[in-house]
């Protein structure tokens, strides 16, 4: 009797199994479509024009897309880093998304004081010494200037942003944005040695489409020198020795 079903067991078997094959390759076909469509990328570059005939460099340009529709905000990202060595910052720039935690370790042999200027925020995480780090969640959007009491030369800025889909760009002015999904975006830049001004003149409207997406004709003019930001107390003396770039 079980002999007698078997050819017949076997027969259902090979249909069932090509009819859920077809159906996983279906559903591959379609999840891959789905993937391909939202894995866009958003690549070109920004020349920096400087003063000075000697910088030539294009580097810690942040651009940033902001979603048009509905959707697309960030929360927080993996906790970054602002390393404190040899009487630095290590990155000078650092671009997070809001509610980002970032540690500041002193790996220097001294204390440090670091102390931040913020539009809308200000942190003071005190004096720490040679091997201790301090962390604090950065939840307000905007750019914040990092400075240290005990050492003015030093400086970096943290740049908070809204959305998940930001680049910097390298020494040369690069940059690539991935996984973007199609849509409408609006593109903003930041620079710290370009006016404000400017950096608003060069926002615009982005039309992503599945694939590469190339932006081009962005064009800054670096002042060479860091425009004067205020110290915690209000004394922009502070603000105006304790912005110099420390490389």
């Amino acid at each position: 009797m079980l002999g007698a079903l078997c050819p017949i067991h076997r027969g259902l078997s090979s249909v069932l199994a090509k009819l859920l094959y077809a159906s996983c390759f279906l559903l591959l076909l379609l999840g891959g479509g789905v993937l391909l469509a939202e894995d866009s990328t958003v690549h070109g570059s920004v020349r920096v024009v400087h003063r000075s005939e000697s910088e030539s460099d294009s580097g810690e340009v942040v651009i940033w897309l902001t979603p048009l529709q509905s959707g697309g905000s960030a929360g927080p990202g993996p906790m970054a880093r602002l390393l404190q060595k040899n009487k630095k910052f290590v990155p000078h720039v650092l671009a997070v998304t809001r509610g980002t935690q970032i540690e500041f370790p002193n790996e220097d042999l001294f204390f440090h004081s670091v102390f931040s200027i913020h539009q809308g925020k200000t942190i003071d995480l005190g004096l720490y010494e040679s091997g201790a780090a301090r962390k604090i969640r950065f939840s307000q959007p905007g750019v914040s200037y990092i400075f240290c009491k005990i050492h003015p030369e030093m400086s970096a800025v943290v740049v908070v942003l809204q959305t998940r889909f930001f680049a910097m760009t390298d020494v040369a002015g690069n940059f690539q944005i991935s996984h973007v999904p199609p849509g409408r975006y609006k593109l903003e830049i930041w620079h710290e040695l370009a006016a404000t001004g400017e950096l608003n003149a060069q926002a615009r409207e982005l039309n992503v489409v599945s694939g590469e997406n190339e932006v081009s004709g962005i064009v800054l003019h670096s002042s060479d020198a860091p425009e004067e930001q205020p110290a915690k107390d209000g004394d922009p003396d502070y603000g105006s020795s304790g912005k110099a770039r420390s490389r």
